[in-house]
């Protein structure tokens, strides 16, 4: 009774249709069988079975790796959830193409995607024991496959297990939507690329998917290239790839290499000479393994790597949720070049590991980065740890010079690095840069040294200081005394006090917002918070990245570019895709971001705190020292019009003071500041990158800007020092009372000032007033001293 019931279900799905087809030639004419009115019951079911099936079939794309270069073509990385690249079967040998045929179906051009005699021959087969025994024609294995692989990629199981049934009433159900897609296939493609997609899809062991990804692996070399005995080897191992493959099982790989040698020898594909030279062959010495890695912790730079794959998982170009993007990145078959450019980050890593080698034992950790300005495009990131999960010693899976959603961290302080903003706001507002700051005497003294106490006097507000609430300013060294000092100096000298004044007039809001606009960030993402010390001393955690990028902005005449690792990406047919997140825009004018260069040069003349670092051959450059309070991190950013880059040198866990440390033989002395270790590793950098390259100069603002931020000293002769305050406060001066003079004025008026009323003196300046002492001057009566600082 079972053995009758498997006959009734076989040919009422199967022997009804092939009996038919064949007498009507229904298999290569058309899709919809006619009942027959002769033919029994089972039969004009099994007609009527195959006529509700669906019949459209697409060769859908296939999932292929997806390749990240580097600026000379260098791959970086391969995501894939299928090893697989696709090519043209113009690029896949003819003896690879004529091997698999001859093993997997011998009447391939013969047919229209279902083989009646090898039919006919299953179904005698099935009749007589358990199962569905296969007469698959290469046609109905690329639709089995072909299902399989759509049904996995869409995550839908049942559908994946009943492409693939073997047994079974499903199994026969499958058999025969297999033929009718077979037939669907035939009608519409072309014998060569149904061949093509065939060759492209299956499986060929050894995690590997694909001729040509399979021939690069085993062999090295590419699908075109293969011989006669490797292009057998590979057709063998589709039918069984678990136990046939050339590595693990050379054995049964050798034995089923010549059965196919021996198929294409009886289809007379090859000669007898050919065949024997063949199986004699050693499979063995054609091994050329070449494992690749989807994973970028096998990358040789698996810190930008892992930088460029979450780059790609943020750009909405690739899809509307990060799975569809993770999605198109490991099966899109994308080709995305970077901007990486690997001489440039294997100088970077010697340069760091000189000065702060791996593993040291004073535990300090050196990253950097360098960005082009104008385009935003990161050329290098380099840190002294290698790429691991592990947390030992010298070992990191962070990138410390990029944001965490990036794969990156926290940042670090940055120290006197963000002096940067107040000096950009400063001269956004009109402040001459050699005007001065009149910086406040030392309020007192603490283990730190001398201090000056702000209150919430000098910053009210959302940026300021709470009632009551105190903020001690410390100078690493110098201007002991206070008074009067221009604003350039005070750069250069990295004068705390003088800056915490400036940002004071300034307004501390406006330095947030310029600090943020310019895309200074925490590294977490969130915004930096509006505290006097971290928007003027830098006590907030930002990255290398969005350091350099807002030192770029100004190298780059005030264009600000959204940072990038990416330049493009183009899909699997060679399209390019609009890049999201990308773009340039002027930020800043060109004559502010000029004069701030202006300013920032001096930090690498005589005085600056870098003049040490300055670049070979006195290259032009720009930057800034940054040590954070308490020395637990230390920085340099600087720029040329070419290149910006940053370089961090610290604690990662922000515990340890840099203090009397030993590094790369060499002892320190006493704290590290920017200058001592930072600026040094900045300069190598940019020196190696820029050797043999024409020197540029920076670009000078115009005379009608700096003019500009000149204004007329109000006359305040005969005033009371009262009005002649508010008159030229109103100007945008500062005030000072000097020692009373004799005139024929009233006593307490105002006699003069210097600089005199009508002078053009710069915006910011210090005027110092004159009151009268109502007393007739004598002839010997001196003039009126000047100003400290006229200018």
């Amino acid at each position: 009774m079972r053995q009758t019931s498997r006959i009734a279900s076989v040919m009422s799905l199967l022997g009804g249709f092939v009996a038919v087809a064949m007498t009507m030639g229904l298999l290569t004419a058309g899709l919809v069988i006619p009942a027959v009115g002769v033919a029994g019951q089972a039969t004009n079911n099994g007609i009527k079975m195959f006529n509700q099936m669906p019949a459209d079939f697409q060769m859908n794309p296939l999932a292929q790796q997806s390749r990240i270069l580097a600026s000379d073509g260098t791959v970086i990385g391969t995501p894939f959830n299928e090893n697989r690249i696709v090519v043209p079967l113009n690029k896949i040998a003819p003896v690879m193409q004529q091997a698999q045929v001859a093993i997997e179906d011998e009447r391939f051009f013969e047919h229209g995607g279902v083989d009646p005699k090898g039919l006919l021959r299953a179904i005698s087969t099935n009749i007589m024991s358990a199962g569905t025994q296969g007469a698959s024609t290469l046609t109905q294995q690329y639709v089995k496959v072909a299902l399989q692989n759509k049904a996995l990629a869409s995550g839908n199981k049942d559908a994946a297990a009943a492409s693939v049934a073997r047994s079974g009433m499903q199994g026969y159900v499958r058999k025969l939507q297999e033929l009718k897609y077979a037939v669907t296939l035939e009608q519409k493609y072309t014998k060569q690329q149904i061949l093509d997609g065939y060759l492209n899809l299956v499986y060929f062991g050894d995690q590997q998917y694909g001729v040509e990804a399979a021939a690069r692996h085993y062999y090295g070399r590419s699908a075109s290239q293969l011989t006669l005995p490797q292009a057998a080897t590979l057709a063998g191992v589709v039918n069984a790839p678990g136990v046939t493959d050339p590595i693990n099982n050379p054995e049964a790989a050798t034995k089923r290499r010549n059965q196919v040698l021996g198929k294409m020898y009886a289809q007379q594909m090859i000669s007898y000479k050919e065949y024997t030279d063949a199986t004699s062959h050693d499979l063995k010495s054609d091994l050329k393994v070449t494992n690749i890695s989807s994973s970028c912790a096998s990358s040789k730079y698996p810190y930008f790597c892992y930088y460029v794959y979450n780059w790609l998982l943020n750009e909405p170009s690739l899809g509307k949720t990060r799975k569809e993007r993770e999605a198109a990145l490991k099966g899109g078959g994308l080709t995305i070049q970077t901007s990486f450019d690997p001489k440039l980050a294997a100088k970077m890593d010697k340069d760091i590991k000189s000065k702060v080698p791996v593993a040291n034992s004073e535990n300090v950790q050196a990253a950097a980065l360098t960005i082009q300005p104008g385009t935003g495009l990161v050329l290098a990131t380099g840190q002294n740890t290698a790429y691991s999960n592990n947390t030992t010693a010298g070992k990191s899976a962070i990138n410390y010079t990029v944001p965490l959603n990036m794969g990156g961290g926290q940042g670090f302080t940055i120290g006197s690095t963000a002096k940067f903003f107040a000096i950009v706001s400063a001269v956004q507002q009109g402040r001459d840069i050699e005007g001065d700051i009149n910086v406040p005497k030392f309020s007192g003294k603490d283990k730190n040294g001398n201090f000056v106490r702000f209150t919430n006097k000098q910053f009210p507000g959302e940026c300021g200081l709470a009632p009551g609430e105190n903020w001690d300013v410390h100078n690493s060294e110098g201007h002991e005394s206070g008074g009067p000092m221009p604003i350039i100096e005070a750069t250069a000298g990295s004068i705390n006090t003088a800056f915490a004044q400036l940002v004071s007039e300034l307004g501390a809001c406006d330095v947030h917002a310029t600090m943020t606009k310019m895309g200074v960030r925490n590294g977490d993402g969130t915004e930096i918070g509006k505290s006097p010390s971290g928007i003027i001393l830098g006590s907030e955690p930002v990255t290398a990245l969005d350091l350099a990028n807002a030192y770029a902005t100004v190298a780059a005449d005030g264009v600000y570019c959204t940072p990038r690792p990416v330049k493009s990406i183009a899909d699997a047919n060679g399209k390019q895709l609009k890049l999201a997140q990308a773009g340039c825009k002027q930020l800043l004018s060109k004559d502010v971001a000029r004069t701030v260069t202006k300013v920032f040069e001096n930090v690498l003349k005589p005085g600056g705190t870098a003049y040490a670092s300055r670049l070979a051959g006195d290259r032009p450059a720009a930057g800034k020292t940054g040590t954070v309070e308490g020395a637990t991190q230390s920085w340099f950013a600087g720029y040329t019009p070419e290149l910006a880059t940053a370089v961090w040198v610290g604690h990662a866990d922000n515990e340890k003071t840099l203090k009397d440390v030993r590094l790369g033989g060499k002892y320190y002395d006493g704290y590290l500041y920017g200058s001592t270790i930072a600026a040094p590793i900045w300069k190598t950098i940019m020196d190696d990158a820029l050797r043999g390259k024409p020197e540029r100069k920076f670009a000078a603002p115009s005379s009608e800007f700096l003019d500009g931020n000149k204004v007329r000293v109000p006359n305040v002769k005969g005033q009371t020092p009262d009005n002649a305050t508010s008159m030229l406060e109103s100007a945008g001066f500062k005030v000072k009372q000097g020692p009373a003079q004799d005139a024929r004025l009233f006593e307490g008026l105002i006699m003069g000032s210097t600089p005199e009323g009508g002078e053009k003196v710069a915006k910011g300046a210090t005027i110092t007033i004159y009151p009268s002492t109502g007393r007739r001057p004598s002839s010997t009566q001196p003039t009126i001293a000047p100003a400290v600082s006229p200018n």
